[in-house]
């Protein structure tokens, strides 16, 4: 099984007198990640929210229901845990009258469980997200050279456990991914009245990836209001498979100042949607590929690494651009993603000019271990 560098983070935090959370997509792999760290403990309840008769146990609970159901174990983990109504309170409820017991949650969306255990749970919690599998998590199991010999295979089908271990079945495989998992909180949820459009708003972003995305344009395309679709674009980040980043401005006249740009957390996902497995030899699309491949992998970096940037991209009204910016303790470093090692790139001189003190990086195939290997 392939060691998820989130283990030891949680390993850490056993203990500490606070519910785990653990976020992520469906089949990301958060179940068999907590089965790896407790397959061997005894002393670990586990409940799974999908199942109907979990959900009954916590409908009408007491802290004395509870003490019962739980009994002597130490650990209580509860599998989609989003799933149980007012979810928020009945783990406060366990950690205020059986603190002896570690909770730990997963929740595959944040329709319900984000919103309800924020507040009840203010203090008492501690949340992490897992992604599909990462580059760095490939390398350490199979090494860098090989990992970087799979790199247009990953261009294509990322990085989901299911189709990272069942080669040959890849395009099947993430087909049904897509469709039985990822749409199934989306188009189930109560706030989404046209399913056909957000499905085509989906496209529409996959098409767009690299580029600035324009509520009203992408309201055009759907044939949606510009409010519509930016409740659309929050549901889907609350299903972990779309992000945003903003736009970086400090008040130079010519600076976009709030446009964004809209990336997916799986390149197979988001060739998915278009339904395009093409090799990248015959795409046109490669440069927008390896854009969202790094960006969303340094994302899988920053947040395994416990660091928290803040992150933008940058434009000018003229057209100037950086395709990513990390501002972190004061310092801004920006960085030039080229999928062909041999383009050329410089900073921008309007730039440099204004951000004297910052840092200008270019990120290509022959390098982006450093980007995204680095301790």
């Amino acid at each position: 099984m392939i060691k998820r560098d989130l283990s030891e983070i949680i390993l850490k935090r056993l203990n500490s007198n606070k519910a785990i959370i653990i976020k992520g997509a469906r089949q990301v792999g958060k179940t068999s990640l907590l089965k790896a760290l407790f397959e061997n403990k005894d002393d670990v309840m586990w409940l799974n929210a999908d199942e109907i008769d979990v959900r009954s146990l916590f409908e009408t609970v007491s802290s004395t229901k509870l003490k019962a159901i739980i009994g002597n174990k130490k650990f209580l983990i509860i599998d989609e845990a989003q799933r149980i109504k007012d979810i928020g309170l009945k783990l406060k409820l366990i950690a205020d009258e059986i603190p002896q017991v570690q909770i730990i949650a997963t929740e595959s969306s944040s329709f319900e469980l984000s919103q309800n255990v924020n507040e009840p749970l203010t203090g008492r919690k501690l949340e992490y997200q897992l992604f599909p599998f990462s580059f760095k998590e490939m390398c350490k199991e199979h090494g860098l050279i090989e990992e970087k010999r799979m790199l247009s295979h990953r261009l294509v089908y990322g990085y989901y456990p299911d189709i990272v271990v069942n080669q040959g079945n890849e395009i099947e495989l993430i087909k049904l991914l897509a469709d039985s998992y990822l749409y199934k909180d989306i188009l189930q949820f109560d706030r989404i009245n046209k399913h056909d459009k957000i499905v085509k708003l989906l496209q529409a972003l996959a098409f767009q990836v690299g580029s600035q995305v324009s509520f009203n344009e992408l309201g055009q395309i759907c044939a949606l209001d510009s409010k519509t679709v930016e409740k659309y674009i929050i549901i889907l980040e609350q299903a972990f498979i779309i992000f945003r980043l903003p736009s970086f401005s400090r008040n130079l006249r010519n600076e976009l100042k709030s446009s964004r740009k809209i990336y997916f957390y799986d390149n197979g996902i988001r060739n998915a949607v278009i339904a395009n497995f093409s090799d990248i030899t015959s795409r046109l699309d490669v440069g927008a590929l390896f854009e969202n491949f790094i960006i969303s992998e340094r994302m899988k970096h920053n947040a395994y690494s416990a660091k928290a940037p803040h992150t933008y991209f940058w434009r000018t009204k003229t057209q100037q651009e950086i395709d990513y910016i990390e501002e972190w303790n004061g310092h801004l470093t920006a960085f030039e993603i080229k999928w062909n090692d041999k383009a050329k790139a410089k900073e921008p001189k309007i730039f440099k000019e204004k951000y004297a003190n910052s840092s200008f990086e270019v990120i290509t195939p022959n390098n982006m271990e450093d980007f995204l290997c680095s301790d």
